[in-house]
C-alpha cells in the first residue's frame, strides 16, 4: 500500500511541476524585466536640488545685480514694460514669479492690470517630470520679456488678477518690494559717501529777536 501510495505521490509531483514551473519562470522572469525598467536616477534624492542649484547659478550670471538681488530676498523679478501707449501712456512693469503667471501692475499706484499665464517645460530631460526649475522657469519668462515682450503677451493667455494669482499676496509682495528699494536706496548712498562721509548738517536757525 505504501509504496503505491508514493509512486501516486511522485506522479502528482510530477504533474504539478510541469504545471507550476513553466509559471514560477514566468513570474521570475516579469519581476526581473521590472527591476531592469527601474532608473538608476530614482535613487538620487537630491538630483532636484543640484538641478536648482546649476539654474540660480546662471539665473544670477544672466540678469543684472539689482534683479539678482530682488530675487535671492523677495523671490521674484520686477521687469519694466517698454511700450507705455499701449497702456494708456503711464508706466507699468511685471512681476515675475517661479511656476505662476506674469503680473502686470502700475508701479505709481500699485493698481495690478493683468495676469499672463505662460508655461516652458523641459523638453529635454526623457525622464521624471517636464516642471523646469524655479530658476530656470523665472529665467525663461525674463528672456522672453526682455527679448520681445509683445510676442510674449500675445502668446500668453491673459486674465484678469486674481485668477491663479492671490491679488493679496502680490499687494503684500509690492508693498515687501517698495521698503527693499527704500532700503538698497540707502545703502547705495551710503557706499557712495565712503566710509568717512560727516552726516549732513543743517544749518542753525535764528533765534527771535524779543
Amino acid at each position: 500500500m505504501a509504496p503505491a501510495l508514493a509512486v501516486s505521490a511522485l506522479v502528482a509531483l510530477a504533474l504539478l511541476s510541469d504545471i507550476l514551473l513553466p509559471r514560477a519562470a514566468e513570474l521570475w522572469s516579469r519581476y526581473r524585466a521590472g527591476r531592469r525598467r527601474v532608473p538608476e536616477f530614482a535613487a538620487d534624492p537630491g538630483r532636484e536640488r543640484r538641478a536648482e542649484q546649476t539654474a540660480r547659478e546662471l539665473l544670477r550670471s544672466c540678469v543684472s545685480e539689482e534683479e539678482w538681488s530682488m530675487y535671492r530676498e523677495l523671490g521674484l523679478i520686477r521687469v519694466w514694460g517698454r511700450y507705455p501707449r499701449a497702456h494708456g501712456g503711464g508706466e507699468y512693469a511685471y512681476l515675475i514669479y517661479p511656476h505662476r503667471p506674469i503680473v502686470s501692475y502700475e508701479p505709481q499706484t500699485r493698481r495690478l492690470l493683468a495676469e499672463y499665464c505662460v508655461t516652458f517645460p523641459d523638453e529635454t530631460r526623457p525622464y521624471g517630470s517636464s516642471r523646469l526649475p524655479d530658476s530656470d522657469d523665472v529665467l525663461a519668462k525674463w528672456m522672453a520679456l526682455t527679448g520681445d515682450e509683445q510676442r510674449l503677451i500675445d502668446q500668453s493667455n491673459m486674465h484678469l488678477p486674481g485668477r491663479q494669482v492671490d491679488v493679496t499676496q502680490v499687494a503684500r509682495d509690492l508693498w515687501r518690494l517698495s521698503r527693499w528699494e527704500q532700503a538698497r536706496m540707502r545703502q547705495l548712498t551710503a557706499e557712495l559717501k565712503g566710509p568717512d562721509a560727516q552726516p549732513e548738517s543743517h544749518p542753525q536757525q535764528p533765534r527771535p529777536q524779543h
